[in-house]
């Protein structure tokens, strides 16, 4: 019923707004204010957000796995108490210790209740069927951060960064958790990966490669690399655009093209873009960053907002191709846990990548372009090295199984 699946992708998408808007866009509106009142650093600040990071990785496998067993209604509503809990902590924390365990508990909620868990769910499902609706929920949950920060900013300074944190816990228990609650109960259980039976036929051509390595090992670098990139970016943006020469107007300039290139991207990806291959289209959005980096580098700072146009674009495509490239190369089975296996290098990478570029741009200053660009082109090397027939894929059409 294509009825019921539209409210599906509506409600999670919505809920995956708040998710995003209440963790991992939250520090760059409320990290000043908690060092101030909690007499820590900044830096102490965000390594207690990397914290929640790399905790999130630990727990991914587990939460697909979950999820591949039992469904994502029970999953992602246990991670909207989670994030309240976590929340709630953050806004009791006095003292360092109080601030770090709230992000570990955040942690484990960013782990089984983001992207990877949300894509889970629909694959759980809709099966083979779900690109469309991973296209869905990341169109509308592209906004977070155009809601998250304003909202924050605002509670903030209107009532301090304490009673942000409870709003936000309060808004998973009175939204989050309901719209969660209206997924569709899963049917049987998937089998897990390893536990198809060996004489058993395929669900999908791409899931014969299941037992290979190199299509894992390329789907975790792949991952790792654009992660990076866009995490970097988003920590430095501004300070890099300055750094190659554009005024600070300008560097503003970018960073809000990054958004709106995101959203219009994944547009394309509904429309234009969904009859071809996910394999295709992860292709050209890994190599976009990489392009603008070296127009950048050509024509200088009059080339900026183009670079912010073509790094936004690829980063809201490849957004979509952590979720539909394990489908298509893997098939459904055992995709929660596989997911999340896949997305540990890349929680890793997202943790470090604020700390390790910004060495790279003290040392180098815009030279240090040429090192996301390097990542970005060999990320879209390495998908090179992926074989699948480009005649079979998701399909973007099929009905709902519901």
């Amino acid at each position: 019923m294509p009825g019921r699946r539209a409210g599906t992708v509506a409600a999670l998408g919505t809920a995956q707004t708040l998710a995003w808007a209440s963790t991992y866009y939250l520090p760059a509106i409320l990290a000043a204010p908690m060092a101030r009142d909690l007499g820590v650093s900044m830096p102490t600040v965000f390594a207690a957000f990397s914290v929640a990071l790399i905790v999130s990785a630990l727990v991914g496998p587990r939460a697909g796995a979950a999820i591949d067993r039992h469904g994502g209604r029970p999953v992602l509503m246990l991670t909207s108490l989670v994030f309240a809990l976590g929340l709630a902590g953050l806004g009791l924390a006095q003292d360092v210790v109080g601030l770090f365990a709230a992000w570990v508990v955040l942690g484990i909620g960013m782990g089984s209740g983001l992207y990877e868990a949300a894509f889970a769910s629909l694959v759980r499902l809709y099966g083979k069927d779900a690109r469309s609706s991973i296209t869905g929920i990341t169109l509308i949950a592209g906004f977070a951060s155009t809601v998250g920060w304003p909202l924050s900013a605002v509670l903030e300074a209107g009532y301090g960064w304490r009673a942000t944190c409870f709003t936000w816990a309060a808004l998973h228990l009175v939204l989050g958790l309901p719209l969660n609650g209206l997924l569709s109960r899963a049917g049987a259980t998937v089998p897990a990966v390893g536990d198809t039976p060996a004489d058993a036929a395929p669900e999908s051509s791409g899931s014969a490669t299941a037992t290979s390595i190199i299509p894992t090992a390329v789907l975790s670098f792949v991952f790792a690399a654009t992660w990076f990139i866009s995490t970097a970016m988003a920590a430095h943006l501004p300070r890099l655009m300055l750094a190659a020469g554009a005024t600070a107007a300008t560097a503003i300039l970018v960073g809000s093209l990054i958004g709106p290139s995101q959203v219009a991207a994944r547009l394309l990806e509904f429309g234009l873009l969904r009859r071809v291959h996910p394999l295709m289209s992860a292709r050209l959005a890994a190599a976009l960053h990489p392009l603008g980096v070296a127009l950048l580098l050509i024509a200088g700072p009059a080339a900026a907002p183009l670079f912010g146009v073509l790094h936004g674009a690829g980063n809201g495509i490849l957004t979509i191709a952590k979720g539909t490239l394990p489908l298509v190369v893997f098939g459904p089975q055992g995709y929660g846990h596989r997911q999340g296996l896949l997305m540990v290098p890349a929680r890793v990478a997202q943790a470090l990548a604020p700390w390790l570029f910004g060495l790279a741009l003290d040392a180098w200053g815009s030279g240090s372009l040429v090192v996301s660009a390097v990542i970005g082109a060999a990320a879209c090397l390495a998908l090179g090295l992926l074989r699948v027939d480009m005649g079979q894929q998701p399909s973007a059409t099929a009905s709902a199984r519901q």
